[in-house]
């Protein structure tokens, strides 16, 4: 069997070692094992935008935001409604708000803060997403000044709370095919809002049960008989006292899986009545004699203009994925490293982070979580340039979204995926309220569905690959088409915005089989990973060739059989991007032995997705069944023991408090059972009171026959 050829590891002089009071050293440790500089990981993995995520973790250490596990729906959803107005008051909301509003125009540092939030409550951080990442910045970017000077004031100090009326019972990710509708009435100059059918409710709406005094409601514009598509309308919903203005009604959706601090709830409209100029009218309006304009010709390119400037919605799920895996991974971590199980030496029993497969099911997730965050800031660098007018092109908002949708749907599934894990490698411990991960994986159940299905979200990113690799061949001759098929592959490009661009240039490299003889490097990874997807987007290409000369029916069905094959590649493309954010990250490492530890975990997360796609890289002849295996047997028996001692170090660069972690067994219980527990049975055996094992005898008389 093949082996893969490793360097020596580096052992570079320590400047910062690791510090934890849950620290426990353990057994495969070695006194040449190079150390972390943990401050200046966590500078670095904080980006940026690392006063705005500092500033925001100062609150979340005050108990008045943190989730009281005690508490009724009821009591929650008014203790996070409070929770807001403490937010308000210390002035944190208004980050990505004009200069006349109190706010400094900083996008970035406006999402960066607001994902911080979760480690307070996920309740709160949704419901203040809801309230100025969505219904306030709806205004912001789809109104116009008069709108901004009219709603934004008591939007930001929250004298006015909005919902976000978009998802529909009938239709939540299609939202092009909403039912509500708004139509013209010039006698009147007004809009009226109707709700014709059941399916036409808004549904899901945060701040609709109850706190809900306005809305956002995006409708079917109506005018002249024509419909010109959605748009946004402000609608009032409520007097003062709290109950719906005529024509208004709803429903509480009640009990849910998780977020239970959110007063969801459904709206419908019969024939509600709004003046002309409440519609938002940035990239649509209409006069008074109900003729309808628009700066976006293109009715298609309209719609997606106006949702892309709500991109910031899957920005913060992103984002807050990453927090809430952070956490997760420190809480697990932290306990395995003190948790003692089975017997081990003479004294002690063995930490359960010694376990190999403890190992497997920590470590590659901790590397997960390291990519995750990396790529995070570079969407999030992608997001502040484009709103901020540093870089706001039609290519631009279009990379934007293509970023969004495919890190927004890994980043989700995998915190699930992570919070799960970590809360199974925690025993019956995870399970206890006290230490957070049950009630953390409830919340975080819906972030997959949140800002738009990831399965729809995926399929969305597919269809972009498939249209740059049609455009990189739309002149290319029967030769090079020839030379791409047969070989499939090919020197990928980045591009400014970090999507990558498939199939731009094509390499008479060979396979990657016979060129690649070692899968350890970083530009071997990079071309296996590279190589996987543009493969997967070519065959796509060539089964989905005809879907443009057949009738739409014939072309959806076509689409509708590769379906699965369209998000297995969105995701493998997201993957790469989150491989290179990791890669790229590297590169600016300057201390020896940070940079050695995040090499052998980014070399953890590189080839533990080759692994997890091995299937498809020995039937295509990438590797062969030697070098698969090669790579399994490399990363339990190299990566992992080499990870292992830096387990903590790497935890602790995520900078979490005590009162951010909150969970008993991660700051403190589970180190004072363990410590008195060993003083016992230390102090047993010091004054000969400790009791005599049968087995012993039993060996013992079995030595003497």
């Amino acid at each position: 069997m093949s082996t893969i050829e490793m360097p020596a590891a580096e052992t570079p002089a320590a400047t910062t070692a690791a510090t934890s009071p849950a620290a426990t050293t353990p057994a495969t440790a070695a006194t040449t094992e190079p150390a972390i500089d943990v401050a200046a990981l966590g500078q670095q993995l904080m980006g940026r935008w690392a006063d705005s995520r500092r500033a925001s973790r100062a609150l979340m250490r005050d108990s008045a935001f943190h989730r009281d596990p005690t508490l009724g729906m009821d009591e929650h959803r008014e203790r996070v409604l409070g929770q807001l107005k403490l937010l308000v008051e210390r002035g944190d909301v208004r980050h990505a708000f004009p200069a006349e509003f109190g706010g400094d125009d900083d996008f970035g540092g406006f999402i960066a803060s607001f994902e911080e939030l979760l480690l307070g409550d996920p309740s709160m951080q949704i419901k203040s997403g809801v309230q100025w990442g969505l219904y306030a910045s709806a205004i912001l970017h789809l109104g116009t000044a008069p709108h901004h000077a009219a709603w934004l004031p008591d939007a930001l100090d929250l004298t006015t709370p909005g919902a976000f009326a978009m998802t529909e019972t009938g239709h939540g990710s299609d939202v092009s095919a909403v039912g509500t509708t708004a139509t013209y009435d010039a006698a009147t100059d007004e809009w009226v809002i109707h709700t014709p059918f059941r399916a036409a409710w808004k549904d899901y709406l945060g701040n609709a049960a109850l706190h809900g005094r306005a809305a956002t409601v995006f409708a079917q514009l109506i005018t002249r008989g024509v419909n010109h598509g959605v748009h946004a309308f402000y609608v009032p919903l409520r007097d003062e006292t709290g109950a719906f203005l005529p024509g208004i009604g709803g429903e509480d959706d009640g009990l849910k899986g998780g977020l239970n601090g959110i007063d969801n709830g459904r709206l419908h409209f019969t024939n509600v009545r709004v003046p002309r100029t409440n519609l938002l009218n940035r990239y649509g309006d209409v006069d008074e004699n109900g003729v309808y304009t628009s700066p976006i010709a293109s009715p298609g390119r309209r719609f997606f203009t106006m949702l892309g400037t709500l991109v910031q919605g899957r920005v913060s799920l992103d984002g807050a994925c990453v927090v809430a895996s952070k956490l997760a991974l420190t809480i697990a971590v932290r306990y395995g490293t003190e948790r003692r199980q089975f017997v081990g030496g003479e004294s002690d029993e063995v930490v359960l982070l010694d376990y190999q497969r403890h190992q497997r099911r920590l470590l590659p997730r901790l590397a997960q979580t390291y990519a995750m965050s990396f790529a995070h800031e570079v969407f999030l660098e992608k997001f502040d340039a484009v709103f901020s007018g540093a870089s706001d092109t039609d290519a631009d908002r279009e990379d934007l979204e293509t970023l969004a949708a495919a890190l927004k749907s890994l980043s989700t599934w995998n915190a699930l995926d992570i919070i799960q894990e970590a809360r199974e490698a925690c025993g019956g411990q995870g399970f206890l309220a006290a230490n957070r991960l049950t009630q953390l994986r409830a919340d975080l159940d819906i972030y997959a569905t949140f800002e738009g299905d990831n399965n729809v979200l995926l399929q969305l990113v597919a269809k972009r690959l498939l249209t740059d690799h049609s455009r990189a061949f739309a002149k290319a001759d029967a030769a090079l088409m020839a030379h791409y098929v047969a070989d499939q592959v090919g020197e990928a490009v980045v591009n400014r915005s970090g999507l990558r661009r498939l199939a731009q240039s094509v390499a008479d490299a060979g396979s990657t089989a016979r060129s690649v003889d070692s899968v350890r490097d970083t530009e071997s990874q990079r071309q296996l990973l590279t190589d996987r997807v543009e493969s997967m987007v070519a065959e796509l290409a060539g089964k989905l060739r005809s879907a443009s000369k057949l009738p739409k029916p014939q072309a959806a069905a076509l689409f509708n059989r590769h379906q699965n094959a369209l998000i297995e590649t969105a995701k493998a493309h997201g993957e790469l991007l989150q491989w290179e954010a990791f890669t790229d990250q590297l590169e600016r490492v300057e201390h020896a032995g940070t940079r050695q530890v995040l090499t052998w975990l980014r070399d953890l997360f590189g080839l533990g997705l080759i692994e997890k796609n091995l299937d498809w890289y020995v039937i295509h002849g990438r590797l062969s069944d030697q070098r698969a295996q090669a790579i399994t047997d490399y990363i339990d028996g190299r990566l992992l023991p080499r990870l292992r001692p830096h387990a903590l170090a790497l935890t602790d660069a995520f900078e979490l408090a005590d009162e951010h972690i909150r969970a008993d067994i991660a700051t403190g219980a589970e180190r004072e059972r363990q410590e008195e527990a060993r003083a016992y049975y230390a102090d047993q055996r010091a004054r000969g009171l400790a009791p005599i094992d049968e087995k012993d005898l039993i060996a013992a008389k079995s030595a003497r026959r």
